[in-house]
């Protein structure tokens, strides 16, 4: 059976609706981007159940725990009615494992957030379900050692009281998924009553799985995941799924947004499809019986919702630029990253600045000017970068070797003999492959003196020092840091 992306799933189902058998499979497993999967999931619901009687044969499990038995149970029962009979496993957490630990806790306090407890719920109980965990081991005392996440994390965490409250009040269960796992992918590989399917719709899986292979072996697998990196085939695919949902929905509503509009939405949103979505109603519902969503409608409507990565704010202020470094500091805090996690930040991009001051003053450097324009940067240039770094990763076994000649202890000895290869964040191009970010880096050092960084590091120093000696309010000694940093550039 066929892995298909799910903007090829109308075209697959044209192809089974022309067929003489209509024949479909009786497993489907869709997952991804939450709204695309859920798109598609009714376009399936459409193909395989009219709508006089998905009513009666249509099944959906959901809730705040998966009773996979059940589920296997009920694909196993035939309906009461003749004809096809779907049940659906929705928004399962079964091809969540135990490394995953970190993202269901960040997906379960984004769905408290959210005001959505069910949700919240859901990705809690399967978090405790992989670590082996009861209620009393995440009882207030023991929480975050039973959580295995850094008590600073959960300083805060009402919220992780209220979800546990919710569960125990409902007598929610906690499910065993590796058990899960192997009953659902022994049930598939026997198979289900002719006419009996089964959907399962997923946030995330894992391939590696049996239970990931079974259903593509047995059944369809739809892909309705999206890149959520920042590089610019990723930025560009989340683009088209933006504009291809706005577009579905202008349409159908009678409207239109010009360019300015739609770009000063996403910058509000980010790729965030089910806000955008949102957003996008609000704006048709106010502007009423006008045909065109402007810019000041986008405005005065809208409010940012956009997490901004933290690399916005290192860029901000590789460039100077005091008023977009301030904003994006306030977005990043406002997003709940540690001031300390910021500072670093800010602080490995200084070294980095200093690096490439410290290579072009090399001898290998002398290829290097303002200015110089890329294809000659990877040509000339690169090259010599590459050869830069090796050289100091040699430094730094040489200078290794000298430190382990003064000591001569057996533990030594032995390390030695066991020696790993040298790794070190101190290298202007740790990918050589991807020059361009290191073109960028060259450039941005040029708003730079060697002094300024200097100068900069020492700020940094300071700020460390108050964030970690004293009261002060950890949003101005950022910024006090990030004035100081910009300051002479404004001057100049």
């Amino acid at each position: 059976m066929p892995e298909i992306k799910y903007k090829e799933l109308k075209t697959y189902l044209n192809e089974r609706d022309n067929a003489s058998d209509r024949e479909f499979a009786s497993v489907c497993l869709i997952y991804g981007e939450e709204m695309l999967v859920k798109t598609v999931c009714d376009a399936l619901l459409d193909f395989l159940l009219p709508d006089a009687s998905r009513s009666l044969n249509y099944d959906p499990v959901d809730g705040t725990t998966e009773n996979v038995r059940e589920v296997i149970e009920r694909v196993n029962t035939f309906s009461l009615l003749p004809g096809i009979k779907v049940v659906a496993l929705r928004d399962s957490k079964i091809f969540y494992s135990r490394q995953d630990k970190t993202r269901l806790l960040e997906n379960a306090k984004s769905a408290y957030e959210n005001n959505d407890l069910r949700k919240a719920a859901t990705y809690f109980l399967s978090l405790m379900g992989h670590l082996n965990l009861s209620f009393d081991d995440v009882s207030k005392s023991n929480r975050s050692k039973a959580l295995g996440v850094d008590p600073d994390r959960l300083s805060d965490d009402a919220w992780l009281d209220t979800i546990i409250g919710y569960c125990q009040e409902l007598h929610l269960s906690i499910p065993t998924p590796e058990d899960d796992c192997t009953v659902l992918q022994t049930a598939i590989e026997k198979g289900f009553p002719p006419n009996n399917h089964l959907i399962i719709t997923a946030e995330s899986v894992d391939k590696r799985r049996g239970l990931f292979k079974a259903i593509g072996q047995k059944g369809m697998i739809i892909d309705c995941s999206v890149p959520k990196g920042e590089r610019r085939a990723d930025k560009m695919a989340q683009g088209d799924i933006l504009i291809e949902k706005m577009s579905a929905m202008l349409k159908a509503s009678g409207k239109k947004m010009d360019k300015a509009a739609y770009l000063a939405m996403y910058e509000m949103t980010g790729f965030d499809l089910r806000t955008f979505s949102n957003n996008l109603e609000k704006l048709i519902s106010y502007v009423g019986n006008n045909d065109t969503i402007t810019v000041d409608d986008v405005e005065s409507v809208l409010k940012r919702t956009k997490k901004d990565p933290i690399f916005d704010l290192t860029n901000a202020l590789c460039d100077r630029n005091i008023e977009r470094s301030l904003f994006y500091l306030d977005s990043i805090l406002s997003a709940d990253f540690y001031p300390l996690q910021i500072l670093a930040a800010i602080t490995n991009q200084i070294r980095k600045l200093l690096l490439v001051k410290d290579f072009v003053g090399s001898p290998l450097g002398s290829n290097w000017h303002a200015g110089c324009p890329y294809n000659r940067f990877q040509k000339s240039v690169m090259p010599e970068i590459v050869a830069y770094d090796k050289d100091f990763l040699t430094q730094i076994e040489n200078w290794q070797n000298m430190l382990s000649d003064t000591d001569n202890s057996e533990d030594v000895k032995a390390s030695q003999k066991s020696k790993k290869k040298i790794t070190t964040d101190l290298l202007i191009a740790r990918s050589p492959k991807n020059s361009y970010p290191v073109y960028q880096l060259f450039l941005k050092s040029e708003r730079f003196t060697k002094d300024d960084l200097l100068d900069a590091l020492e700020l940094l120093s300071e700020a460390d020092i108050q964030l970690k000696s004293t009261r002060q309010d950890a949003k101005l000694v950022l910024e006090r840091a990030i004035f100081g940093i910009c300051k002479s550039q404004q001057r100049a």
